[in-house]
C-alpha cells in the first residue's frame, strides 16, 4: 500500500452504546465511506454479534476469515480483511461518483452468529480478552497500512465491547433524541465508565468519549435532551462531551444503506454537509478537506438529492 496521506499516527474510533438502535452502524459506515472518499485508507471492523456493518457495503473481495480468527489468534492477517466495493454494480445513481485513488475501504467482517466465538470468550481470562483488538491493531503492518480504523460494536456490555473500547483512541456515542434514550445513555454510560475504572490499575485510561445526537428534529424535546446531556458532564466524571455537530432525521440514510453507498453520495448537499461537520469535529486536523462528491465539486443539476431532507 502507499504511504499514509496524513502525517499523524493511525487513529482508532470505536462507536459504542449500551443499547441497540442508536445508529452505531450508520455512523460507522458513513464516516468510513466519507474518509475513504476523501482519500484516506480506512479499515472498518465489525465487532457486533449481529453483523449489520458487515452487510452494509458490497465487496470486491471476500476474505475467508473475519472477526473470529482475529479474536482467537490475536493477530490481524490479510485473510481476515475483506475489500468493500465502491460503487456496487447495483448502484443506480444518476451520476458516477468520483473516488480518489489514494482512498480505500476495507472491513473485518463479523462471523459470530453461530455463537462459537462467544462460547470461546466465556472461557478466557477477561483481561486477556480486553486487549484482543488493541494488540493486533497496533502492529506495524496494520498501523502503516491504514490511516483510520472504525470499530462498530454491539448494543450491550460484553467482552467484544470491552475489547473495542480498550483499542480505541476515541469513543463516539450516538444518542437518540428522546427522553427514554437520553436517560438510558446517562445511566448506561455511568455503568460503562465504572466498569472500565479497573484499567487504571494497569496505567491505562478510558479513551475520551464524544456524544452525538442522531436522528434529531427541531423540537423542544431535542433541545431539552441537549441540555440534560450537557448538565450531566460532571455526573459522568467529566469523561464525555457533546459534539456541536448533530445528525438530523432524513430518509437519505436509509436510501444509502439500501444502495450500499455512503450517504453523501445519495445527498451531496445536506447529508454531506452534516457528515463533513461531524468528521471535522472528530478530527480537527482534516477540517477543510472535502470529498469529491460534495456539493462544492459536483454538478447539482445531475446529482441524486433526497427530496425529504
Amino acid at each position: 500500500m502507499d504511504q499514509p496521506i496524513n502525517e499523524v499516527n493511525m487513529l482508532i474510533f470505536t462507536i459504542i452504546s449500551t443499547k441497540g438502535g442508536e445508529g452505531k452502524t450508520t455512523h460507522s459506515a458513513n464516516l468510513g465511506g466519507l474518509l475513504a472518499d476523501i482519500g484516506f485508507r480506512v479499515l472498518l471492523l465489525d465487532a457486533d454479534i449481529q453483523p449489520s456493518l458487515s452487510r452494509y457495503y458490497a465487496l470486491s473481495y471476500q476474505s475467508p476469515n473475519g472477526l473470529t480468527q482475529l479474536m482467537r489468534s490475536g493477530f490481524l492477517t490479510p485473510d481476515c480483511i475483506s475489500h468493500c466495493l465502491l460503487a456496487p454494480a447495483s448502484y443506480t445513481g444518476k451520476r458516477a461518483p468520483q473516488i480518489l485513488s489514494e482512498g480505500l475501504l476495507h472491513i473485518v467482517q463479523s462471523d459470530t452468529e453461530d455463537g462459537k466465538l462467544q462460547e470461546w470468550m466465556a472461557t478466557r481470562n477477561p483481561m486477556d480478552l480486553a486487549f484482543r483488538l488493541k494488540r493486533p491493531l497496533k502492529q506495524d503492518a496494520i498501523s502503516s497500512a491504514y490511516d483510520i480504523v472504525i470499530i462498530d460494536t454491539q448494543g450491550a456490555v460484553g467482552h467484544l465491547q470491552d475489547a473495542a473500547i480498550m483499542a480505541a483512541d476515541m469513543l463516539l456515542v450516538p444518542v437518540s433524541p428522546d427522553m427514554v434514550s437520553a436517560r438510558e445513555f446517562i445511566s448506561g454510560t455511568k455503568k460503562l465508565i465504572e466498569r472500565h475504572e479497573c484499567v487504571s490499575n494497569l496505567g491505562l485510561t478510558m479513551p475520551p468519549m464524544k456524544a452525538v445526537l442522531s436522528r434529531t428534529e427541531n423540537t423542544t424535546d431535542c433541545r431539552q435532551i441537549t441540555q440534560i446531556i450537557k448538565e450531566s458532564f460532571i455526573d459522568l466524571s467529566g469523561r464525555i462531551t457533546l459534539l456541536e455537530a448533530f445528525v438530523p432525521a432524513a430518509v437519505a440514510y436509509r436510501k444509502a444503506a439500501t444502495s450500499q453507498v455512503p450517504v453523501h453520495w445519495i445527498d451531496p448537499v445536506k447529508a454531506s454537509d452534516t457528515m463533513h461537520r461531524l468528521l471535522w469535529e472528530l478530527i480537527p486536523s482534516v477540517e477543510g478537506l472535502y470529498a469529491p462528491n460534495h456539493r462544492e465539486f459536483i454538478d447539482l443539476n445531475s446529482a441524486t438529492v433526497s427530496a425529504d431532507q
